[in-house]
């Protein structure tokens, strides 16, 4: 079963953007997963196909309306889909490796684009929506966090990505941030491949890489290396 994305959007147009090529494009060729962008405003019910009204209580800015977007998720998502149904909002859970992992072991999801000041809370609670966040800023809506969710997603699919081994070792996969890389030339700009990589010991290279990898996320990261190293008690404690 392929994973089947569908995006609620007031800008359909928009995708697949960049999920149309590279990886995720080669994939979305094969059907190894699908995507569905749809019209948000096709279940608007007044001539000028309004989605958004005030805020209750004043204040600036429009509020996408509760009836309206309402319609639009039960048309895309019917009550027995096993979907999750996401929206993208700055206030939601940070999205992070091990729930892309959840989502791309899935059957799929249905994605909430909002716009303007939000989304009507009646229609999240109602609804289900899952608040999602991809950082601590403020994009003009959720469909180029939308494509970021989904790019990270679909990479993960069987057969999407060459070598599976890529994405074991990749940053947050190991609670680690991933190590430097090098390649030919093996000198640059007077700069030099580290010695170690070009040894053959690969004891000794999985050692290095493992030590850099700690280093950079101890020094960059200090969250997750807490993290890591708490993690690293626990184990130590249970099998003691």
């Amino acid at each position: 079963m392929s994973f089947n994305a569908t995006v609620l959007t007031l800008y359909p147009e928009m995708f697949p953007g960049p999920l149309g090529a590279s990886l995720a494009g080669k994939a979305l060729s094969r059907g190894d997963w699908s995507l569905n962008a749809r019209q948000i405003r096709d279940h608007a019910t007044d001539k000028h196909r309004s989605v958004d009204d005030t805020p209750a209580g004043g204040g600036a800015g429009m509020v996408l309306r509760p009836d309206i977007l309402a319609q639009a998720i039960d048309a895309a998502s019917p009550a027995d889909d096993p979907r999750p149904r996401l929206l993208m909002s700055p206030r939601g859970r940070p999205l992070d490796q091990a729930r892309v992992r959840d989502l791309a072991a899935g059957p799929g999801a249905v994605i909430v684009c909002g716009r303007f000041e939000g989304v009507d809370q009646r229609v999240i609670d109602s609804r289900g929506l899952q608040e999602v966040s991809i950082g601590d800023y403020i994009l003009s809506g959720g469909e180029i966090a939308a494509m970021v969710l989904l790019d990270a997603v679909v990479r993960l699919l069987p057969g999407v990505m060459g070598n599976a081994e890529s994405g074991a070792t990749e940053s947050f996969e190991t609670g680690l941030l991933e190590h430097p890389h090098y390649t030919r030339p093996r000198e640059f700009e007077g700069l030099p491949i580290p010695e170690v990589l070009t040894s053959g010991d690969h004891a000794r290279i999985e050692a290095w890489r493992q030590a850099e990898a700690e280093r950079l996320t101890r020094d960059r990261r200090p969250d997750l290396w807490e993290a890591h190293c708490a993690a690293n008690s626990a184990n130590a404690a249970k099998n003691t």
